[in-house]
């Protein structure tokens, strides 16, 4: 009888050993969990974002095709929202170009047409109906560009939107 009690006490041991064994395990996991949430920077991080909408304001009948004859401009609405922490000075520049780069990291080099500023608190959003007028017969890209306020200058955000339009 003593070897059929021997044997019994080892396979309690065994079974003790492996519940000890999980409950570290999920200890420690849920402590390194713990600690995550509790110590970790969770901000979301912080963007702008720049939209055009038709004069309906949805984004279903942008302007494609101008007559010079009867309307050499066109209006779209630029939206701008503010997904920073803080108020921030924007500034939307208005160009016109035939020829469009692959990419433009300092914002295209050409002189804009129209340029307009504002200032955003968090989480708000600026709407504003632009005017865009072009008396000149040919296809063109519009670039609405999105720049914000250093202090000392304004940085491209590198947020833009492109329209393109052919005028007739």
């Amino acid at each position: 009888m003593p070897k059929l009690f021997e044997v019994i006490k080892t396979g309690l041991d065994e079974e003790k050993g492996y519940v000890i064994a999980v409950s570290l395990a999920l200890i420690i996991v849920a402590a390194v969990v713990a600690g995550y949430y509790l110590l970790g920077n969770h901000t979301p991080e912080e963007y702008n974002t720049i939209s055009l909408l038709d004069q309906q304001k949805q984004a279903v009948n942008y302007p494609e095709l101008i007559s010079v004859k009867q309307n050499s401009s066109f209006s779209v609405y630029v939206t701008v929202e503010n997904h920073m922490n803080t108020v921030q000075k924007y500034m939307v520049q208005t160009k016109i170009t035939k020829t469009l780069p692959a990419n433009f990291p300092n914002g295209l080099q050409i002189e804009p047409a129209n340029t307009y500023m504002f200032s955003l608190p968090p989480s708000e959003t600026n709407q504003k109906l632009v005017t865009v007028t072009q008396n000149t017969p040919g296809n063109y890209a519009v670039i609405f560009e999105l720049w914000r306020d250093l202090g000392t200058s304004y940085e491209f955000t590198q947020n833009y939107c492109v329209l393109n339009i052919q005028i007739k």
